[in-house]
């Protein structure tokens, strides 16, 4: 069990869950709606990681739709690096790599060698993520 769970908000909950699993090959634990059909509280699986999810907030937007009005928000997501999001460490870099890609996921750097291989990348929402698998 990890001691610490990342938990993210996502203007779409139940569509940032179903492209999660699809281009990440994150694995669905629990998806509470509430009586608006916003996720109250989900769970996704990221091998043996955790990711906690929920779109409680109708007025949240994701980083993407931020950075669009905020000039400040525009000149930080400037950067590939991770701003928010996760690390997740996976077994076949090139094979998620490609998946993702496939996916839409946009590329915030390509493969690259460093104390493993890992990329960065967004999701549907622009909340960042690297992936790594391990030297």
């Amino acid at each position: 069990m990890n001691d610490v769970v990342p938990m993210l908000t996502y203007a779409d909950g139940p569509a940032a869950m179903d492209w999660l699993a699809s281009a990440f090959g994150f694995e669905e634990q629990t998806r509470w709606l509430d009586d608006d059909g916003r996720v109250a509280h989900g769970e996704m699986r990221a091998g043996d990681g955790l990711v906690m999810i929920a779109s409680t907030n109708p007025t949240y937007e994701g980083p993407t739709a931020h950075r669009r009005h905020c000039e400040a928000a525009d000149a930080w997501l400037a950067s590939p690096y991770v701003v928010d999001g996760a690390l997740v460490y996976v077994e076949d870099i090139d094979a998620h790599y490609a998946r993702a890609v496939a996916a839409g996921a946009p590329t915030l750097s390509e493969i690259e060698d460093g104390p493993g291989r890992l990329y960065r990348t967004e999701d549907i929402e622009g909340h960042r993520w690297m992936f790594m698998q391990r030297a």
